[in-house]
């Protein structure tokens, strides 16, 4: 681990420099580090708040005694990959896995959703609360726009399934688009939907219930390339989790209420392809996916 040198020079950096140093690489006690983690994109974005359970789960199960911190900038998913690649502001952060982004990154290929983030029901304005009653197909959807995050991986998976997409690059804003008809839709996760139409109300939003969306997606946490350390610490209490239980117990407390809200089983299944999802994606550990019953499953549309 890199030690800032204490000379005359270190006095002389800029002190943006010095702090985020601080809080990347400080250690708070032997063997302990403050792990710095993306900040949430506004005082109502509870997106943050079971990953940071999880990762807190994780250490613990490792043995860690490091300290996690938010970090305190708050980023968009591209510019957090930036900072994690140049080992500056952030230590981990998690977000869904693409053939690039584990490139760029290194993943610890344990899906922290279970692949629920792969189920997406959409968000629509109450004045068009019908507008995807008649949805049956794919096809069907091309006619209509999506609103989505101009860097998030979904934008480009609703593309390449020949779907529009109008993007923005502030997460806030895409509610406000929706609710000044910027666009038809906005699919969300389940894991996401909920707390959201809540802080979003006044923007006249309310969850489809018509049909979702469902892609073989997985959200990852990923580290710097070379903090192959910490990797291994997260991946070994993760597995510990796995293996006594307290991984599920920890997914279905914030998550099951959802799954059970989301009304799967009365609800027409749209698959779409995932043509970014990397070859290395542990499919086949059938304990690290959520599994719904078979019978709200479609076909795959043409």
């Amino acid at each position: 681990m890199m030690k800032v040198k204490q000379n005359k020079r270190e006095w002389r950096m800029p002190w943006a420099w010095l702090l985020s140093g601080l809080l990347c690489l400080a250690h708070t006690g032997a063997g302990a580090e403050v792990i710095t983690y993306p900040r949430p994109e506004s005082p109502a974005d509870h997106r943050g708040d079971y990953p940071v359970a999880l990762l807190r789960l994780a250490l613990s199960e490792a043995g860690s005694r490091d300290e996690l911190r938010a970090a305190q900038e708050v980023m968009t998913q591209d510019r957090a990959l930036v900072e994690l690649k140049r080992n500056r502001h952030l230590r981990v952060m998690w977000t869904m896995t693409t053939v690039r982004r584990e490139a760029e990154a290194l993943p610890i290929r344990i899906p922290i959703y279970k692949g629920l983030i792969g189920w997406r029901l959409p968000l629509v304005h109450a004045g068009r609360s019908a507008v995807l009653s008649g949805v049956r197909e794919l096809r069907q959807l091309s006619s209509l726009t999506a609103g989505q995050g101009h860097d998030w991986p979904d934008t480009d998976i609703l593309r390449a399934n020949g779907l529009k997409v109008a993007t923005s690059s502030s997460y806030t804003s895409l509610f406000q688009m929706l609710g000044a008809g910027r666009f038809d839709y906005m699919p969300r996760s389940i894991s996401e939907i909920w707390d959201e139409v809540e802080a979003h109300r006044a923007d006249g939003i309310m969850v489809d219930q018509s049909i979702v969306l469902h892609y073989p997606a997985a959200v990852y946490f990923f580290v710097n390339k070379q903090d192959v350390e910490l990797a291994r610490r997260i991946e070994r209490g993760l597995e510990r989790a796995i293996a006594n239980g307290k991984f599920d117990r920890l997914f279905y407390a914030h998550h099951a209420a959802l799954i059970e809200r989301a009304r799967l089983a009365q609800r027409r299944v749209i698959e779409l392809n995932n043509p970014m999802l990397p070859a290395e994606t542990p499919l086949h550990r059938k304990e690290l996916w959520v599994s719904f019953p078979s019978a709200i499953r479609s076909a795959p549309s043409p």
